[in-house]
């Protein structure tokens, strides 16, 4: 049974064709994303299957050789339909499934379980699914894990959208302080001399004499001449007093407390840590205002955190905390356990995250893009990796000067 369209499809599809996603090269993270859920879910096939108007196409993908299937036939045409995971614990029991050639045919699809990708504006763009040949249940721990990659998937896209509007605010930048460069000239040197003239002119003209042949005549020479400069004037002021010029189209500003927003993105991680059996330790901070957007701030926590849990070997602790000390900061410690595998975090985000990001010269393209959106946020970051105490990583925002109990907590 053919899938209906969701009530949001042209703005869906709007969205999904901006991310500039589809048919691109396939990318280590979303691998990763795809290798775990296999592996938490216990199946063989995983998938990031984003929905376009008559096909569903594979970012990365475990355990099938396709790259695209058409709409028609896609499970998760179905699962964007919702807000939550759509299961099917047995697809020969639902009649939106029975007959359908996944199913009847290669590869034999018998269970699904697909979370759909919702953006922070509602738009379901597609699924993190795992599939099976044999019928299962997930159990809870799972099912909280599946939404919890699916999260981290969805991030994944949002912030790179996010780091293309932070491109075309710089653009946007540069471009009027080029206008604000060629003002100043006009005004301090082109235009100087005909205003002057202009002023004679009309001193003249206020008087009850006739005015000067000559000096009008010089006056229609100096207004030709100058003419375009005057009008190349009026096209800067008229670009630098437009709202959509501002630069801030990229941002969302206010003030936040950085506590709650580490807390948050602390609850939506610890589910993927709780499959390798790493401990999230974490505590109550103190109220941090600081000027942030909370979503993408959000984001790029969950980003750091998830980086800690991949590159952490099972049974590892990563310690979260912030603190006041030094200005507003998270810090983040992966520690080291005795007699087992340092973790690899250290190499993996200074690769990714200092060294050359906005080249993406390391293994993970998404640490770059949240270098790039802690830059926006004039936020510092501090990577050290000591043997016997692991890689620790600080981040500084600047303080704000207000009263903590007037700081608007994310919500």
């Amino acid at each position: 049974m053919e899938a209906a369209k969701p009530e949001n499809e042209a703005g869906r599809l709007a969205t999904l064709h901006d991310l500039e996603v589809l048919d691109t090269e396939p990318e280590q993270e979303f691998d990763d994303i795809v290798a775990l859920a296999s592996r938490v879910c216990g199946v063989p096939m995983s998938l990031v299957s984003l929905i376009d108007a008559d096909r569903q196409w594979f970012k990365a993908k475990i355990g099938l050789e396709l790259d695209e299937t058409s709409r028609e036939v896609s499970f998760c045409a179905h699962a964007i339909l919702g807000k939550d995971l759509l299961v099917v614990p047995d697809v020969h029991t639902d009649r939106r499934f029975s007959d359908n050639p996944m199913v009847t045919g290669d590869p034999g699809v018998r269970f699904y379980a697909g979370a759909p990708l919702v953006t922070t504006d509602g738009f379901a763009l597609g699924t993190l699914c795992v599939v099976d040949s044999e019928p299962r249940r997930l159990n809870l721990d799972q099912l909280q894990a599946l939404r919890a990659l699916s999260r981290q998937v969805t991030a994944q896209l949002e912030l790179r959208r996010y780091a293309k509007a932070l491109n075309r605010t710089v653009a946007r930048l540069q471009d009027m302080e080029r206008r604000r460069d060629d003002f100043a000239n006009l005004l301090a040197g082109d235009l100087r001399a005909p205003l002057h003239e202009f002023g004679a002119y009309l001193a003249s003209v206020s008087t009850d004499r006739e005015p000067d042949r000559v000096l009008a005549e010089a006056l229609v020479r100096t207004t030709r001449r100058y003419l375009d400069p005057m009008r190349q004037l009026v096209a800067h002021l008229l670009a630098m007093a437009d709202p959509e010029n501002e630069g801030y189209e990229a941002l969302h500003l206010r003030q936040v407390d950085l506590s709650r927003i580490t807390e948050r993105a602390v609850r939506a991680v610890r589910p993927i840590a709780a499959t390798k059996e790493i401990w999230i330790l974490h505590g109550q901070g103190p109220c941090l205002p600081i000027y942030a957007d909370p979503v993408r701030l959000e984001q790029v926590l969950m980003h750091l955190l998830f980086a800690a849990v991949k590159f952490t070997p099972p049974g590892g602790r990563v310690r979260v905390s912030t603190e006041a000390e030094g200005g507003p900061a998270v810090r983040l410690d992966d520690l080291d356990q005795p007699d087992t595998e340092r973790p690899d975090l250290f190499t993996h985000l200074y690769r990714s995250a200092v060294a050359r990001p906005d080249h993406g010269g390391g293994p993970d393209r998404g640490l770059a893009v949240a270098k790039r959106i802690l830059d926006v946020h004039h936020a510092t970051l501090a990577l050290s990796d000591r043997p016997g105490e692991g890689t620790s990583l600080r981040v500084v925002f600047p303080p704000v000067t207000a009263a903590p109990e007037a700081v608007e907590r994310a919500r």
